[in-house]
């Protein structure tokens, strides 16, 4: 068979395409950065809106925290991966039988497929370590029955499942070696470990350098928390050097994770992020420290590497927060860890275009002049490049 020189070339991307596919790993995340999308206010934009929002800012990978149809329908053409979240309060009884599983995908996940692309689903957020062990039981039979309908369903290579944990998970995280999981969790993470490992699912934390910080002020180095320059700490044990807090408590999960015998498993951060405002007693969250911390945040992902213990790994991470969420329960540091505030404006400037003009910059486009739709480069070898580019 004989190919003309712009059918090579097409399969010449295609290969290079996949290449790109297996050095960048995790099937569920486009690249390295992506964003929390919580809605728990009642000033946001619509979701349309959001849609034009992420575009804009190149975000290509969200996270949300129910599966709000409205949110779900909104995205559909958009082409950005979300991770959508069965609700704590529903794993008990999704754990109890494969049907109610079944019957929770056909009724709020699969009448969005393909048009809106579903990457994954979180079962709960922060269940272990936290609440009701009884919720503890029901975590890995949820997240099994959730698993075995996608697969009878054939979404299963398409919808990742997952659960993300606090840093409540372990004994000790410092120095990062010296990271382990917590004796009485380690009955329900086990399990839930080696069933993850079976089907490729990464080890979600949730890493907060804020929250140490906050709670420990006079112990550690904001500068050391905010990716500034500052003298780092050192892992005797593992001889390893870490300029930052970030990359140690991502360590301290590979850590714990290899003690308990899966050194395969990746670690994404599901969520991390700095508060702009806060309570008299919540040392750090200010407009300055969010925005150094956050700016400094995208810096470090774009650059795709890895950490001191694992340097060929990627690491990824969802910021928390798109926006500011004014119903929040909790210290003010809650309501305010948004990139952006409800108007859609932006919150600091690290680089990022809002719906609207902000008076923290003169660069943005406004809402009305881009519309709700996007503009896509007409030539299809460049946008084909430009996929590439992006993965």
């Amino acid at each position: 068979m004989v190919f003309s020189s712009s059918c090579s070339f097409f399969l010449w991307l295609l290969i290079l395409s996949a290449t790109f596919s297996l050095v960048l790993g995790n099937k569920a995340f486009t690249g390295t950065y992506g964003v929390n999308y919580g809605r728990v206010s009642d000033n946001l934009p619509p979701p349309e809106s959001v849609v034009t929002l992420l575009k804009a800012a190149k975000i290509k990978n969200i996270r949300i925290y129910d599966v709000n149809p409205q949110v779900l329908s909104a995205f559909k053409g958009s082409g950005i991966g979300i991770i959508v979240c069965l609700p704590n309060e529903l794993l008990t009884d999704i754990g109890v039988a494969e049907d109610r599983a079944m019957n929770w995908i056909k009724d709020n996940v699969q009448p969005h497929l393909p048009g809106t692309k579903i990457v994954g689903i979180s079962i709960g957020n922060e269940i272990l370590g936290n609440g009701d062990v009884g919720v503890w039981e029901a975590l890995l039979p949820a997240s099994k029955n959730i698993y075995s309908s996608l697969n009878r369903l054939g979404l299963a290579h398409e919808i990742e499942v997952s659960t993300p944990h606090s840093e409540a998970v372990f004994a000790n995280s410092y120095p990062p070696s010296s990271c382990t999981f917590r004796d009485d969790i380690l009955p329900y993470m086990k399990p839930l470990l080696q069933f993850f490992s079976q089907i490729g699912t990464p080890f979600y934390i949730n890493a907060y350098p804020f929250l140490a910080y906050k709670n420990d002020p006079s112990h550690i180095d904001i500068n050391y928390a905010l990716f500034k320059k500052n003298p780092g700490i050192y892992d005797a044990k593992s001889k390893l050097h870490y300029d930052n807090m970030f990359d140690a408590q991502i360590d301290a999960a590979y850590f714990a994770l290899e003690k308990v015998g899966f050194d395969k498993m990746e670690v994404i951060v599901g969520e991390t992020g700095w508060a702009s405002h806060g309570d008299d007693n919540e040392a750090g969250a200010t407009v300055k420290n969010a925005k150094t911390y956050n700016k400094n945040m995208r810096k470090r992902l774009l650059k795709r590497k890895g950490t001191p213990h694992r340097p060929k790994m990627l690491v990824r991470a969802y910021i928390f927060a798109l926006f500011n969420e004014n119903l929040k329960p909790g210290p003010t540091s809650e309501r305010n860890f948004g990139l952006f505030k409800h108007d859609g404006s932006i919150a600091y400037d690290i680089g990022f275009t809002g719906l609207r003009p902000s008076s923290a910059t003169s660069s943005l486009l406004s809402f009305k002049g881009i519309g709700s739709s996007y503009v896509m480069v007409s030539s299809s070898c460049i946008a084909i490049l430009l996929l590439l580019i992006a993965l």
